[in-house]
């Protein structure tokens, strides 16, 4: 079968690798529809640091499955399946307690196992890791569904994760920073979740615009910065955002969203972190810290329903697609800023 391989510096190449086969009673084998790039694959294409060293590639994929071993009991060949960015054994104390991004028998797609941008994917603990979706392999939703398997679900954590710190009785004003596919996830998990004000801190136009249309109320063209701090400071009266989330990780946008919190506001952090959060400053303003390695699989189900539903529309992120054997191309345009995102079919 084909498969995406990242074999050096800034280089993806297509290329022949053996077809997977069951090996384990509790193993499936996906054969990939769709499958997304990650601005994660995107560090380990641009030498940056991160999980993502190649040579295996994708963490995001939707497809059906083709086989199963002979412990599997919740899916059969044919069915269509959303696969989380890690898989997980479902019963060790991390994931019977919903966190099965800290399964000790997991691991990430690209990473641990085969990578989701192939024809198709050795799946193991396919009970636990798969979520059977009732659509066919030509769904126009799809887009939308393989959007879940990452960083739409990565915006709900981090909002669940957040607006529960905030007092009932306090103005629930959001402010996020970075314009990116998390960040913009981000916007309409606030939206869904009820936010009153939604800020959203960016540098490129066609970005803010969908995050605009996703349910931003103020959209700032400074993604960090003193710029961006005022913006919000200034339109909340001095205050700041009750909860700020940081999309990018990086130092510069980790200070703007320090800055940018209300002092006993929440700083939620899902832009994988490459930089430091002053605990001194969160422990003199009491600002809660949350976040962290999204648990996908346990958000899946329910997003899924409310793509089926029409509740929910990310597709807008995916703003262009390339056949996996012009999957260098989508890199390439993720590395320069030319794409938010991009769908692969293979």
């Amino acid at each position: 079968m084909k498969a995406a391989q990242l074999i050096s510096h800034e280089e993806v190449v297509v290329t022949e690798v053996p077809d997977p086969v069951p090996g384990a009673p509790t193993d499936a084998v996906v054969r990939v529809v769709a499958a997304g790039i990650c601005g994660t694959d995107v560090r380990g294409f641009a030498g940056r640091a991160g999980p993502v060293r190649g040579p295996h590639c994708g963490h995001e994929f939707a497809g059906v499955v083709t086989a199963v071993g002979t412990d599997v009991v919740t899916l059969a060949p044919g069915d269509f399946v959303l696969a989380p960015f890690t898989f997980s054994d479902g019963v060790c104390t991390p994931c019977r307690r919903g966190v099965p991004t800290s399964c000790s028998a997991g691991g990430m797609w690209g990473v641990a196992a085969g990578g989701g941008q192939a024809e198709a994917v050795l799946v193991p603990f396919a009970d636990a890791t798969l979520v059977p979706v009732r659509v066919d392999e030509d769904d126009e939703r799809i887009p939308a569904l393989v959007t879940l398997t990452d960083v739409v679900a990565t915006g709900w954590h981090v909002l669940s994760q957040g607006l529960r710190q905030i007092p009932p009785d306090r103005s629930r004003v959001v402010a996020v920073v970075g314009d990116g596919a998390v960040g913009l996830s981000s916007v309409l998990a606030a939206r869904a979740a009820g936010a009153e004000r939604i800020f959203l801190l960016g540098r490129h136009e066609s970005r803010l615009a969908i995050g605009a249309a996703f349910g931003a109320t103020d959209v700032v063209t400074a993604e960090s910065g003193d710029e961006a701090v005022a913006a919000v400071r200034d339109a909340t009266g001095g205050t700041g955002a009750d909860l700020v989330v940081d999309a990018v990780g990086e130092q510069p946008a980790l200070n703007t969203a320090m800055a940018a919190c209300a002092d006993g506001g929440v700083l939620g952090l899902v832009g994988g972190p490459h930089g430091h959060v002053d605990a001194a400053a969160c422990f003199q303003r009491n600002i809660t810290l949350t976040g962290g390695l999204t648990p996908v699989r346990r958000y899946l189900p329910d997003l899924a329903a409310r793509v089926l539903a029409g509740e929910l529309d990310p597709s807008p992120l995916f703003d262009r697609t390339v056949p996996l054997d012009d999957i260098a191309a989508g890199y390439a345009a993720m590395a320069g800023l030319r794409a938010v995102k991009v769908l692969v079919w293979p």
